[in-house]
């Protein structure tokens, strides 16, 4: 448990600065916005139905409220993301004590898990609070808990696969303003790569679906879980840990 020790370091850092509180409030803002403009729509739509029943035969909390919902908060998550990560290395190395961090007699792996998961608990600890949306459907309306349980699912994967890459960026810079418009660019890219193959044919279109994030994503918001989606989250957590890790192995061989 050598990774202990950094793990609560960072967990001190973010809560000693305000990153932790200007993510946690403008996230919370922002998607507790998306919740109520979607629910009052769907909460008017429902009062519609009742004088002209045609048009509530389609009406779905899921389908109409989370859905949408899911896949709001994952497109802010592409902004909210770098900001948890940009500084896990970058500013180590600005300041220079990545030389001191990478000498302390810890493997990189355990310095890597370390920060990698202060910021996953994080940023569980950040979905954990917007489980008051569903809740409060679930007072008002019955709720199929299922695919909300999926659809929260895919996002903990979506988050691990942007903090996984978030860290790898930050591992390859000092600047912290670029490790997270670095983020932030391939981020996007992985996002909107899907609407590609929609013009792309045969093998490339299934290649740019497969790449897509929000392909992906979309199936546990339709409450699937499909081995296909959950080997592509977990490749891509691995594959940017071990691009970091070598990174971090680099910098001990120059230093």
């Amino acid at each position: 448990m050598s990774w202990l020790p950094i793990f609560k370091k960072e967990m001190r850092l973010y809560f000693g600065s305000p990153v932790a509180y200007v993510v946690f409030t403008f996230f919370l803002v922002i998607s507790g916005w998306f919740f109520s403009t979607i629910f009052l729509f769907y909460s008017d739509a429902s009062m519609r139905s009742f004088m002209q029943p045609q048009f509530g035969q389609n009406l779905n909390v899921i389908e109409n409220v989370m859905r949408p919902l899911f896949t709001n908060m994952s497109v802010v998550l592409l902004f909210f993301i770098p900001m948890l990560t940009m500084r896990l290395f970058a500013e180590e190395q600005k300041s220079g004590t990545i030389e001191l961090l990478l000498t302390y007699p810890v493997r990189d792996g355990e310095v890597l898990a370390g920060k990698y998961l202060a910021a996953l608990a994080l940023y569980g600890l950040l979905l954990a609070l917007t489980l008051l949306y569903p809740a409060l459907i679930a007072y008002f309306t019955r709720v199929e808990w299922g695919p909300i349980l999926s659809g929260y699912l895919g996002l903990v994967l979506t988050g691990a696969v942007f903090l996984a890459v978030g860290v790898l960026v930050s591992s390859l810079t000092e600047n912290q303003i670029v490790a997270g418009f670095g983020t932030f660019g391939i981020l996007l890219a992985f996002w909107i790569v899907g609407w590609g193959a929609e013009f792309a044919g045969g093998n490339l279109r299934a290649v740019l679906q497969y790449l897509s994030v929000g392909d992906h994503l979309d199936t546990f918001t339709r409450g699937l879980i499909d081995t296909k989606d959950l080997v592509y989250y977990v490749t891509g957590v691995a594959l940017a840990l071990f691009l970091t890790l070598r990174s971090l192995e680099s910098k001990r061989w120059k230093g």
